[in-house]
């Protein structure tokens, strides 16, 4: 049987705190690091593993052993730790890198410096609300590079008894269906014979200024 992935988070602000235990009570292990040794104390009710120390130390961060680790969340709002710590974890070969960036210059350097995948959590949650705000049919919305995005929508009326075929979406707003879930079933690139049916979610990729005009006919 395979392990279960295993998580760092460094920086135990709100976003740190949420993804451990978020992480911890979907079952996977997961170990908590902050400067703060006060804050650590506070936490250490609430995950199994917190430590206190400096994300910008070499020789803590081997200490702990963080390239044993899966994936690390870097979620500190100091530029100098983030950046340091991003650059530790890819001299150690950590597979997946994750940086809660402050802007986009510190998203530049972040990648720059061996961040696998790079999240704004205000812009981020900003965007899915008003995309609720906006749409009838909006279920999730996810950033994915530049201004490419998922967008997760329930059958609209106008699709319903159309074949993927017949629907046309990728011709008439240059967008891909890549998933539609049918009751507990996910299909993944459906046929185009498929016929969309009343509760259905659809998974549909494309550009920003696509989806926003596909939303709209929805």
């Amino acid at each position: 049987m395979a392990s279960k992935r295993q998580f760092a988070v460094l920086g135990l602000g709100r976003f740190g705190i949420s993804a451990a235990q978020t992480l911890e009570e979907m079952g996977y292990e997961v170990l908590g690091v902050d400067m703060d040794e006060n804050l650590v104390s506070s936490l250490a009710e609430s995950l199994s593993q917190v430590v206190s120390f400096d994300m910008r130390d070499a020789r803590a961060m081997d200490q702990v052993g963080i390239d044993h680790f899966d994936t690390v969340i870097i979620a500190s709002k100091n530029l100098e730790a983030s950046l340091m710590a991003t650059m530790l974890c890819k001299e150690r070969n950590v597979p997946e890198i994750l940086v809660k960036a402050i802007d986009d210059r510190h998203a530049d350097m972040a990648r720059r410096l061996g961040a696998t995948k790079v999240v704004f959590s205000e812009r981020d949650m900003a965007r899915r609300t008003v995309m609720h705000l906006v749409s009838d049919n909006a279920v999730d919305y996810i950033d994915l590079a530049g201004s490419l995005k998922i967008i997760n929508v329930k059958t609209p009326k106008v699709l319903l008894g159309k074949t993927l075929l017949e629907a046309n979406l990728r011709g008439r707003y240059n967008v891909n269906v890549v998933a539609i879930r049918h009751g507990h079933e996910t299909m993944v690139t459906p046929p185009p014979t498929y016929r969309f049916a009343e509760g259905d979610n659809i998974f549909i990729i494309g550009k920003e200024s696509s989806l926003a005009e596909l939303e709209k006919d929805f």
